[in-house]
Parts: structure tokens; C-alpha cells; sequence
């Protein structure tokens, strides 16, 4: 049941969405994040999957788990049809799930802390998998009696399945198929725990023992960005989350790490073409942007 693709990179429903794609000719990603997790199958292509450094080499049945603050891209080389599913869910409606025993933010929440996005499956949890996949899907695309209880029947059963293949992933059967730096890895968990203190660049060097030029160069070769834009990017994905929980402005700016207010008022208007102000306005008016 195959879908066109759709270059939005957002939501326009309040729970989660499903997508089926397949090209010939694979669309062009950028680097980007989402307001909201994704689930994305591997199917069939020659695809890398890049999220904050690390290169993943995906075999058909991987499965790739992302966050709603990792910057990732897809990189697709021609020759074979693409063809994956892709399921967008919003935090919020997992947190909802949640029981004081049993977190399913986790697998989506606990991959930075563990080493890796990718699940690689055992054959008889791959297939398990793949049956709920196939449900939702009918599910999801069907308006006969009983489809809408089902779809979230079926989502749900999907998020705790996932977090059970996530806690018996073992990573040494993966980690062949995976290129990165540790150094700079290393470099990435800092910057994402460190956002609101003073990130220069000789400042980090020096943390790590690390030349400049040697840490730029090398920064930009896994990641795909200069450290001053990752660190840029990653205190507006920030601000964003912060203001949609209702944060004043002025405090967004000091906890993102921004110093000066003008300049965060300036840096969040033209990445994203709307001041901080209005894009909490509308928030608050239902509007999500």
C-alpha cells in the first residue's frame, strides 16, 4: 500500500502519522529535526542514514529510531527503488501511554544515552514486528467499522514492541555497519548537556585536547555542519520546545544559552522566519507551527 512521498516536515495530526513511500528517483533531505519522533523501516534502496554523526549502513527489515531534537538526513544513492515506512508520533501521545512501571519514551529517549538509533532485530522479533506494521497499515488506510479503535490499538502494541526489541538490541551486532568518531561523539553528547554554558570553540578544543583546525575539519566531516551552526541549531531546537511549554521569551534565551536577547530574537526570526513572541502567540492559540 504505497504512498506518494511528501516533503513536509510536519505534523498535521494531534496523535501520529503513517507513511508507505517508494521512488525510483529518491528525494533530496537536507538536514532537519521534527517537533516529534519518527520510526523509520527499512525496506529496500541503498540507504545511509545520518543522524547527529553517526552514519548508519541500513540492510532491509533495520529499523531507525529518532528523537524530536536529533538533526539526521537520509542519503540514498540511486540504482534501486526506495521504498520504506515511516511513522511520525507525537511525544505527548506516548507519554499518555506511560504507567509508573513502564516508560515508552525510552527507546526513543535513551538512544543518546546507549550508543545508537538503530535496531537490528532478531528474525522472530522482525517478523512480530512487520505483522503489526501490516495491521496498522490496513488499519490506518481503512474507514470500516472498528479501523479507528484498531489504529491505536495497533500503534500502541507497535511502541511497546519496539522498546522490548531496544532493550535486547546488543550493539556489538551492528556496530560493523556504523561510522563515526568517538572523539566527536564524545564532542555532540557534551554540546546537548552543556546548551545553556559558554560553547566556543576553544573552549571545547581545549576540553578535549583537540586542535581547532583538527576539530573543525573533523566536526564537519561526521556531522555535516560547522560546530558554531550544530550548536546554533540545536539551542533553536531547544528555544522551540521551551516556548511551546511556555517559557517567557527572556528566560528561553538565557537557558538556551543565547546571552544576549536581541541576538536570540534575531537568530530564532531567521531560522525560522516568525519572532519567538508570535510563535509562542500562536502555540497558545492552538496553532502548531
Amino acid at each position: 500500500m504505497e504512498h506518494k512521498f511528501t516533503p513536509r516536515q510536519y505534523m498535521v495530526k494531534n496523535d501520529f502519522e503513517f507513511f508507505h513511500t517508494k521512488e525510483e528517483l529518491p528525494p533530496n533531505i537536507e538536514y532537519h529535526n521534527h517537533d516529534f519522533y519518527e520510526i523509520f523501516f527499512y525496506i529496500s534502496g541503498k540507504v545511509t542514514y545520518v543522524i547527529e554523526g553517526k552514519s548508519y549502513k541500513l540492510k532491509p527489515g533495520d529499523i531507525i529510531l529518532i528523537n524530536n531534537r536529533e538533526l539526521h538526513r537520509t542519503i540514498i544513492e540511486s540504482g534501486e527503488d526506495y521504498e520504506r515506512i515511516v511513522i511520525w508520533i507525537k511525544p505527548d501521545y506516548i507519554i499518555n501511554l506511560n504507567t509508573d512501571s513502564t516508560d515508552l519514551t525510552m527507546c526513543f529517549e535513551s538512544s543518546a544515552k546507549k550508543k545508537y538509533n538503530l535496531l537490528r532485530p532478531d528474525t522472530e522479533t522482525l517478523a512480530y514486528l512487520k505483522t503489526i506494521v501490516q495491521k496498522l497499515e490496513k488499519a490506518y488506510y481503512n474507514s470500516g467499522f472498528g479501523s479507528e479503535v484498531l489504529k491505536y490499538a495497533y500503534v500502541n502494541e507497535l511502541v511497546v514492541y519496539l522498546n522490548k526489541a531496544y532493550l535486547y538490541t546488543k550493539d556489538e551486532e551492528i556496530e560493523v555497519d556504523i561510522e563515526y568518531n568517538q572523539k566527536i561523539s564524545n564532542i555532540i553528547k557534551y554540546i546537548n548537556a552543556n546548551l545553556d554554558s559558554q560553547l566556543s570553540l576553544e573552549n571545547i578544543s581545549a576540553q578535549f585536547y583537540i586542535s581547532k583546525y583538527h576539530l573543525l575539519r573533523e566536526f564537519k566531516k561526521y556531522t555535516g555542519f560547522t560546530i558554531h551552526r550544530f550548536i546554533q541549531k540545536k539551542r533553536l531546537i531547544m528555544a522551540r520546545m521551551l516556548l511551546k511549554e511556555n517559557v517567557k521569551v527572556s528566560e528561553v534565551s538565557l537557558v538556551c544559552g543565547f546571552g544576549d536577547y536581541s541576538n536570540f530574537i534575531r537568530t530564532f526570526k531567521r531560522e525560522y522566519g516568525i519572532s519567538p513572541k508570535v510563535f509562542a502567540r500562536e502555540i497558545i492559540q492552538g496553532r502548531d507551527i
